[in-house]
């Protein structure tokens, strides 16, 4: 299997307030690279977010905006490369508001959430939240909410699915974004 896995956190509830983002590089079944930077949202800090993942304005007052990113990552949204993420809905449309935000235009590309691959072949767990898959599938998680290591660990859930279900099953969960 050859993907990305990605995650963002947000500054606030508005989701083009993106303040950290991470890729997980697959490739032929091994994590290869990851990649992963604060962005300063030019938005305001909801406490309740930075009591979630830990980021305050503070931490990103030198970090790039997302306009500042988004050419060092865009290729991966436009090469045809199958993205992943965990909730995807939620991650794929903070990238929408935060490229719309720039004026920028939404790429299309493959998407597939291990959210509903999880519904599907782990009906007996008690949630499906990251946490709980990684505790269930014994997949480490040292800091939830923490873009870098739910990219990681999304990553690892999908190749741990791949090997207990098979390619052929993971298949249909792949749409294409946005539709």
């Amino acid at each position: 299997m050859n993907f990305i896995a990605f995650d963002f956190e947000t500054a606030n509830a508005k989701r083009n307030s993106a303040c950290s983002l991470a890729l997980t590089v697959v490739e032929d079944n091994q994590i290869t690279d990851s990649f992963y930077s604060l962005i300063n949202p030019e938005s305001e800090f909801h406490w309740r977010n930075t009591q979630i993942h830990g980021i305050t304005a503070q931490d990103v007052a030198q970090a790039p905006t997302f306009g500042q990113l988004w050419p060092h990552i865009a290729g991966i949204f436009y090469n045809q490369n199958l993205l992943v993420a965990h909730n995807a809905p939620f991650d794929c449309s903070v990238l929408k508001h935060c490229l719309l935000k720039e004026g920028l235009e939404v790429p299309r590309f493959n998407i597939l959430d291990t959210v509903k691959t999880s519904k599907h072949f782990y009906q007996n767990f008690p949630n499906h939240k990251l946490d709980t898959l990684c505790q269930e599938l014994n997949i480490r998680l040292d800091h939830h909410h923490n873009a870098n290591d739910d990219a990681l660990a999304c990553a690892k859930i999908l190749l741990h699915q791949e090997k207990e279900f098979g390619l052929n099953q993971l298949e249909s969960f792949v749409k294409v974004y946005p539709k």
